[in-house]
């Protein structure tokens, strides 16, 4: 009883795998705001600000929080980078 979990999706998809799935999925929840609620366009605008090297795109994607969540800035960056930044 020490076999792996056998499930097709998770055998076949690495940790850094299933995050650039992730970060892939908000992209499209973002590229097309209008269709999804407004939890989750804040939910994958954080994901993108998590997750993207190219810091134009995390502008964009804090931008969009600043017009969507109705907390302070301050707790959203502390949402969005829980570490202070910090790898």
């Amino acid at each position: 009883m020490t076999a792996p979990f056998a499930h097709p999706m998770v055998a076949s998809t690495s940790t850094s795998g299933w995050m650039q799935d992730r970060l892939t999925e908000a992209r499209g929840v973002l590229a097309d705001t209008t269709q999804h609620p407004d939890s989750l366009v804040i939910l994958s605008a954080r994901v993108v600000v998590g997750q993207t090297d190219d810091a134009g795109e995390c502008a964009d994607a804090v931008d969009l929080l600043r017009l969507l969540d109705r907390r302070p800035l301050h707790a959203i960056a502390a949402a969005a980078f829980p570490k202070g930044g910090a790898a």
